[in-house]
């Protein structure tokens, strides 16, 4: 049985470190609030979520292209999205033990929830990381770490409209490194200061944007389902309108059930032609499209799915995670989609003896060489070994023991059902391939 909600953030937390998904950054100095460093595990599972959204956002469509645009931009971009003026969260603080809270957040806004001390009153906070450019370090020289990666993707709407010849209904899709200065961080690796953005524009004729904000929410739900999260811990939730952004005429957010109850996963916007007509209006070059059927410019509307990678792999770690049968025969196994998966095959000789180490390695630089992610371990008991893959999400393990070297067959185990089927040693990589491009598609 799985372990209770409310101790299972505490038990991944501590899954990560051991398993090397997740660990503290610079935890030898005592750590840094709200930044954590992907370990060898966690980094694959990442990188495989980032690659499963870009294939379906990208790679399998015809009216999507990529960017990567630089974290460090003209600091007038981020006057002409408001976010100079607006990004702000409003902010009070404990004239006794100097902790720091968001109002929002907060029922009574004079007592510190605490200690009990008088608050401060409430005072706006601009979450946007400042630095300076240069070697002087003035006014002149201020630039500010990218709070979003969607400015990028407006700025640059008329280079890639035109070097792609694109004509909405068309997208620009971004994966890239954003930064805020929250003022709560929390929750393992939910909200932080540094995090990673999967974001997609789609610019679309104004009188469309109705169908197609509805088919991006359709498509970005069904997604996660795709990847293997439970669809009964999904939902879609619609904001309100005193929710809304001032920019937007609709936004949906993808909400999933974590330990600490339903929150954002991702947010599909229609932020209608906001971002192209300020930036417009504010560098003086026109972003309007012109359709050549029509011989009009017009300014397309914008919709917009934002995911974050880092709550994203949280997700799929948490909605994994299971604890099978009880005291010592008990098995804690993350049943993650082959897709993310970090390790797709783990290569078992039964024992260092016998050749079964050779024919294991040569099994395993097989799987290497037809880039099939693998491990090879021949260290403890075979249950033992199968016990670390389960707990590491790795789908399928190949063992090597005494038939093979009888009738040169292996034990393809698998992860998720246990049931144990032999093929021939030279059949492993098809075997393994075929079931692997059988789940991903």
């Amino acid at each position: 049985m799985a372990a209770p909600s409310q101790d299972l953030m505490s038990t991944m937390v501590s899954l990560c470190k051991r398993r090397g998904f997740i660990f503290q950054s610079s935890e030898i100095y005592g750590g840094l609030n709200s930044c954590w460093d992907y370990g060898p595990l966690g980094v694959e599972l990442k990188r495989n979520v980032k690659e499963a959204w870009w294939r379906a956002m990208v790679h399998s469509r015809r009216d999507i292209v990529g960017l990567d645009a630089s974290i460090l931009m003209h600091p007038k971009v981020w006057e002409a999205s408001g976010h100079l003026a607006g990004f702000t969260d409003p902010l009070v603080d404990c004239k006794e033990c100097k902790e720091r809270f968001r109002a929002d957040h907060l029922e009574n806004l004079k007592k510190c929830p605490k200690c009990g001390g008088q608050l401060t009153e409430v005072r706006k906070f601009n979450l946007m990381f400042k630095t300076f450019m240069g070697p002087v370090e003035d006014a002149s020289a201020t630039v500010f770490m990218r709070p979003e990666t969607a400015q990028g993707i407006f700025v640059n709407f008329l280079n890639v409209q035109q070097a792609a010849r694109l004509k909405p209904p068309f997208g620009i899709a971004q994966i890239g490194k954003s930064f805020r200065n929250e003022i709560t961080p929390g929750n393992f690796t939910y909200r932080t200061r540094e995090f990673e953005q999967m974001e997609m524009e789609f610019f679309v004729p104004p009188a469309e944007d109705l169908r197609w904000y509805n088919y991006w929410k359709k498509m970005r739900f069904d997604w996660y389902v795709s990847c293997g999260i439970k669809p009964e811990n999904l939902r879609l939730r619609d904001h309100s309108k005193d929710e809304l952004a001032h920019y937007a005429k609709a936004c949906c957010d993808v909400e999933y059930n974590f330990p600490f109850g339903w929150s954002e996963l991702e947010g599909i916007a229609n932020r209608t032609d906001f971002d192209l007509r300020q930036h417009t209006e504010h560098s003086g070059k026109s972003l309007a499209f012109f359709d050549e059927e029509s011989k009009q410019h017009y300014f397309p509307y914008v919709i917009e799915p934002a995911a974050g990678a880092d709550r994203a792999a949280l997700a799929f770690l948490v909605d994994s995670y299971a604890v099978e049968g009880e005291g010592k025969d008990a098995r804690t196994v993350l049943r993650l989609h082959p897709a993310i998966a970090p390790i797709k095959v783990a290569v078992l000789p039964l024992v260092k003896r016998d050749g079964m180490p050779e024919k294991a390695e040569k099994i395993f630089a097989d799987l290497l060489k037809n880039s099939v992610r693998s491990f090879y371990d021949h260290t403890s008991s075979i249950g033992r070994r199968y016990a670390r893959q389960d707990e590491a999400g790795t789908p399928y393990c190949v063992t090597i023991d005494s038939q093979t070297l009888a009738d040169d067959t292996v034990t393809i185990r698998e992860r998720d059902s246990r049931a144990q089927y032999r093929v021939a040693s030279g059949a492993v990589v098809a075997a393994v391939t075929e079931k692997l491009k059988a789940a991903i598609q």
